[in-house]
């Protein structure tokens, strides 16, 4: 049964799904900010960063590569399961409260709470495309931008310094997730534009490759994926190299904070700018100049100025979450009512296995040469090879 909404209520449920999807994917990164206190809690060790960010990605891939294969936002309710996907999440990551933690039941932890996310953060999508069939890149680009402001969240927390323990950045972003999955479940319907599958079809996960502008635009995703949660994982560490290397004090946490978060700006921007110029043509600009981004980065290392050095993280930071809403419309428009799920799905999973390969490079690279501000460098591998793929077609 086809579900109508007035343009009020359209424009609300849009505001609760973008709420939705910030308060879940804070859970993304909460590792990542608390490091240094899970260091000293749990005596693991000081190149510990990149293990716990990477088996949030992996679970996030297992759990997208078993939604995909199920199909399981094309047959169920998409809400529904972003709700048991939240309380799940949730409670995974309350686990790191666990006080005899080791560094094997911290990344079991982040894992599961990976994978949880698959089905938060790629279904948050297929329920925004089931409203939003005409403006989707738009709508789109207010949802990642979601995602953006949830991953710097807990940085946010964090830079408050000691007024907020590690356990307090854990509480209040699994009740965020929960307060998310509610608002989900309770005031989010179907679509109008849902169509749900009858039966299971494995074959979706090969088939929607078959379309030379789905390959094109998955492609693209996959360089400009190579690329940003590395720099997202690591802008801490650019932050302390630069301080490090110049010997300037910085709140480490607020200003990556910043820089993360000015990328949600740069996703809405990037919505209004390819309404004009075109979804593709606006992906091929942010995914061209966050390349630049990568092969400049060593120059900026060399310049005694944190003020000129934030700015450039800042730009960097702008552009190189631009595009990704701009990816995920050409997928969801390159894809079947019926399979839009399972494609946005299994890119989100190809992609994030990327991203794997990228985080531990980087972290393998910092922790074996001194020349540290060359090792970036190897981000630009990404964007280029987007960029082939997208002028392919």
């Amino acid at each position: 049964m086809e579900i109508k909404t007035t343009s009020l209520a359209t424009k609300w449920i849009l505001i609760i799904i973008i709420f939705s999807q910030f308060c879940c994917t804070s859970l993304w990164f909460v590792g990542n900010s608390i490091i240094e206190d899970l260091i000293s809690v749990f005596n693991v060790s000081p190149h510990s960063l990149g293990y716990i960010s990477g088996s949030v990605q992996f679970g996030f891939i297992v759990g997208t590569l078993a939604f995909a294969i199920l199909t399981l936002s094309d047959r169920f309710s998409p809400s529904k399961i972003f709700f048991i996907c939240a309380v799940l999440g949730a409670g995974f990551n309350l686990g790191m409260l666990y006080s005899n933690n080791t560094i094997i039941t911290l990344l079991c932890f982040r894992f599961l709470t990976g994978f949880s996310l698959a089905g938060i953060y790629p279904v948050g999508m297929k329920i925004a495309a089931d409203h939003f069939e005409k403006g989707l890149g738009k709508s789109l680009s207010f949802l990642v931008a979601a995602l953006v402001l949830g991953t710097a969240f807990p940085h946010l927390i964090k830079s408050f310094g000691l007024s907020l323990e590690w356990e307090t950045v854990i509480c209040v972003t699994s009740a965020l997730a929960l307060l998310g999955g509610v608002l989900m479940l309770l005031f989010v319907p179907n679509g109008p534009y849902q169509k749900l599958a009858n039966t299971f079809d494995f074959s979706k996960i090969v088939t929607v490759f078959k379309n030379k502008s789905f390959r094109s635009a998955a492609f693209g995703y996959f360089g400009h994926m190579w690329e940003l949660y590395a720099f997202w994982t690591f802008v801490p560490i650019l932050l302390l190299l630069h301080s490090e290397l110049h010997d300037h004090q910085l709140n480490i946490s607020l200003f990556s904070f910043i820089i993360i978060a000015s990328g949600s700006l740069a996703c809405i921007a990037g919505g209004y700018i390819s309404s004009r110029c075109g979804t593709k043509k606006a992906a091929v600009i942010a995914l061209s100049i966050s390349g630049l981004c990568c092969l400049l980065s060593p120059l900026f290392f060399l310049i005694n100025s944190s003020v000129i050095f934030i700015s450039f993280l800042i730009i960097w930071g702008m552009v190189v979450i631009a595009d990704s809403p701009l990816f995920s419309t050409l997928v969801a428009q390159n894809s079947t009512a019926q399979s839009k799920g399972t494609a946005l799905t299994i890119v989100n999973c190809i992609g994030f296995a990327i991203t794997i390969v990228s985080i531990q490079l980087l972290n393998f690279l910092i922790a074996t040469y001194n020349f540290t501000q060359f090792v970036f460098l190897i981000l630009a591998l990404g964007p280029i090879i987007g960029l082939y793929y997208l002028k392919k077609t």
